[in-house]
C-alpha cells in the first residue's frame, strides 16, 4: 500500500457542508421523519471495488460519539444516493447503527444541547465488505478497524443539527 488515500468529493441536495440539516432527517424521537439526505460524491479512482458510508455524531454525549449509519458494499459505480435511501434495502449491506438498528437513525441531540455536528464519510475500498469481514452485524468502530489500509479515497460532509432547529 503506502499510498495516501486521495480525496472525494462529497455533496447533498438536502443540506450545505457545515450548514443545519433539516428537521425530516431527525429521528423520530426528536420530532422528525428518519429520512436520510440526498448524498452524491465522484472522483471514486479506478480499482475500488466497495463503497461504505458512515454518520457519526462526534459531540454525543457518550465520550465516543454516536453512531447513525453504517452502510458497506455498495457498488463503486454508484454515485449518489437518494433521500431517505437509508430505509431502502439493496445490494448493499446496513451495519448497525447505535440507535442498535440497522439502516439510516436520524439525529436526536438532547434538549438543550448547542448543534452537534454529523459526518458523513464516504469510503471507497479495494476490497468488497465480504473479504473486510464486514456483514450485517458491523458496527461503526469495526468498520473503521476494518477498513485500515484498504481506503483508496474518502471524503466527508458535515451537517449540524439541534433540536427546535
Amino acid at each position: 500500500m503506502g499510498m495516501e488515500p486521495t480525496e472525494l468529493i462529497v455533496r447533498s441536495a438536502t443540506f450545505e457542508d457545515g450548514k443545519p440539516i433539516p428537521r425530516s432527517a431527525a429521528h423520530q424521537a426528536a420530532g422528525g421523519q428518519n429520512r436520510s439526505p440526498q448524498l452524491s460524491w465522484s472522483g471514486i479512482p479506478a480499482g475500488a471495488k466497495s463503497l461504505a458510508l458512515t454518520c457519526w455524531d462526534p459531540d454525543a454525549p457518550t465520550t465516543v460519539g454516536f453512531s447513525h449509519w453504517v452502510r458497506v458494499g455498495m457498488p463503486p459505480s454508484l454515485g449518489q444516493l437518494a433521500e431517505g435511501a437509508g430505509s431502502e434495502r439493496g445490494t448493499w449491506i446496513d451495519g448497525i447503527t447505535d440507535w442498535g438498528e440497522h439502516g439510516y437513525g436520524g439525529m436526536a441531540p438532547p434538549e438543550g444541547d448547542p448543534p452537534h455536528h454529523y459526518v458523513f464519510t464516504l469510503y471507497a475500498l479495494d476490497a468488497e465488505a465480504k473479504q473486510l469481514g464486514l456483514d450485517d452485524h458491523t458496527t461503526y468502530a469495526k468498520l473503521r478497524f476494518a477498513v485500515r489500509g484498504h481506503v483508496l479515497a474518502s471524503g466527508t460532509i458535515t451537517g449540524t443539527y439541534a433540536r427546535g432547529q
